[in-house]
């Protein structure tokens, strides 16, 4: 069996399905991480349908505590992936699922997107989110770096086509056709932040509104 089907056996436990492997590529923005560990494994869960169904134009309770539920999830089985490659001999480190390092610019400690492309999972689309060929934008992901050995996986190449979804429905207006306005983006987020019981930047209407099928 080959490191990575151990890998993805070991995550099967975690109910983990998406799952890939990748280079960290070079130039990548990364925070106090260090350079030795030169691939990653990237792995998420799935939103569920039926919370993103109570979003409108604006996030619910509910979606809230279920969007730190699954980052909660993913740090946890980041946590125990990194001991399991540990006891292959190996280095790893795990990425949080959702920490702000950089609030002025609102990044993390590397950018799960892009590692999440260069994984193989899909692709940046109009929203500036990675579309999965199944399950579109609606998956959170976290990544592992690591000193590991292995294949990457085969990037995918492709677009959003004609499909509009994300521009037509963006509650501030910050998507279009040549990118994400992340002024408008963030400051819509921090209007709903302001709602009672939100309290954090989260909105959720390009996610419940991409679910891959172009």
């Amino acid at each position: 069996m080959s490191i990575k089907e151990k890998l993805k056996d070991f995550l099967k436990d975690y109910n983990i399905r998406i799952v890939g492997f990748g280079n960290v590529p070079a130039g990548i923005e990364k925070f106090e991480i260090a350079k030795e560990y030169p691939r990653t494994i990237v792995f998420g869960y799935s939103i569920s349908k039926e919370v993103l169904e109570t979003i409108n134009d604006h996030p619910t309770l509910i979606y809230k505590q279920h969007y730190k539920t699954v980052n909660w999830l993913l740090d946890q089985t980041a946590y125990h992936l990194v001991q399991f490659i540990e006891d292959q001999g190996a280095h790893a480190i795990a990425i949080p699922a959702s920490q702000t390092v950089d609030w002025q610019n609102q990044k993390g400690h590397i950018s799960h997107k892009l590692l999440a492309v260069e994984a193989g999972l899909g692709f940046i689309g109009k929203s500036g989110l990675v579309v999965n060929p199944q399950y579109g934008a609606r998956v959170r992901y976290v990544s592992v770096l690591t000193d590991l050995e292995f294949e990457p996986d085969k990037k995918i190449i492709g677009d959003c086509g004609n499909c509009k979804k994300c521009i037509n429905t963006c509650p501030a207006g910050a998507i279009s056709e040549q990118g994400v306005d992340l002024k408008k983006c963030l400051a819509k987020l921090k209007e709903f932040a302001r709602m009672p019981g939100i309290g954090q930047y989260i909105c959720g209407v390009c996610v419940k509104v991409c679910d891959g099928k172009i």
